[in-house]
């Protein structure tokens, strides 16, 4: 993804920390899965699990599995699942790459949400995701379209400044998608029956850092690695000069009585039918 066992470690609190932002677009593409009754469904890249549980409710009698890379956010995955759903069998997670995990039989919907940006070369993944998908199953995709937004590129730009060069390495993949056009055209030559689109959202964050804080958890991460970690003096300055930096490209303002910063986010999606 890198893969989150070959960075560093993730944070599952402070990844939950906006929940219910990064939730959304999970709950969107689950909107357009038309599966009926599936008995085997596998999430890629689960995270800490929050939304895994969501195919439960979803599809009541399947087995759900959500597999991550990340030993911690398995470890909070299984520590926050409910117990009827994990006592039954209906829910498990287990660590692995999505890039090599293959479940024991094909399953009927496999869906990965925000994950395989994080994947190098992930478009020519496309066609093993799908064979892992039974005959007549259904596989959903979903990830960031904005890293030509200026809060990625206002990261890249720091990158390159004089003062924090000679320590970034670029040894730390950075996260990347395609347009939609490419998702449809690399599912669809790969024999699946694909739909593809995208949708804008506008994320409310409180305060005149909400956009750093959001950011904090995913792409700033392997930056500050680079630096030393979080608490070095390098990862320090760097961080208060991203911050000035994305104040100026998304201003705070009153909104419903409080200080936030607005953050359009777009995202790509795509639902393809593996033939029967």
């Amino acid at each position: 993804m890198p893969t989150r066992s070959q960075s560093t470690a993730w944070d599952p609190a402070r990844y939950l920390r906006y929940a219910d932002q990064r939730g959304r677009p999970f709950q969107d593409l689950l909107g357009r899965v038309p599966a009926e009754q599936p008995r085997r469904v596998a999430d890629l890249g689960c995270g800490p699990g929050n939304v895994t549980a969501l195919l439960c409710r979803r599809w009541p009698q399947a087995a759900v599995v959500g597999v991550d890379s990340s030993a911690e956010m398995i470890e909070a995955a299984t520590a926050g699942a409910e117990e009827e759903l994990t006592a039954s069998g209906r829910l498990s997670f287990e660590r692995g790459d999505v890039r090599e995990w293959q479940p024991a039989e094909p399953v009927d919907v496999l869906i990965t949400n925000a994950t395989l940006q994080w994947v190098p070369g992930h478009l020519g993944l496309l066609p093993s995701l799908l064979g892992r998908v039974a005959p007549g199953g259904w596989f959903a995709m979903g990830v960031p379209g904005n890293f030509g937004a200026p809060s990625h590129t206002l990261l890249a730009d720091l990158q390159r400044d004089s003062r924090w060069a000679n320590q970034i390495t670029g040894e730390q993949f950075r996260p990347t998608s395609h347009e939609p056009a490419e998702y449809l055209r690399a599912l669809t030559e790969a024999g699946a029956e694909a739909e593809v689109w995208e949708t804008t959202y506008y994320y409310v964050l409180p305060g005149v850092n909400g956009v750093l804080d959001f950011v904090s958890s995913t792409a700033l991460r392997p930056v500050l690695t680079e630096l030393g970690g979080p608490g070095t003096d390098a990862a320090h300055a760097f961080t208060e000069a991203y911050a000035d930096a994305l104040r100026t490209a998304y201003p705070p303002e009153m909104l419903g009585g409080r200080t936030v910063q607005v953050l359009p986010y777009r995202r790509l999606f795509a639902i393809a039918h593996v033939p029967a």
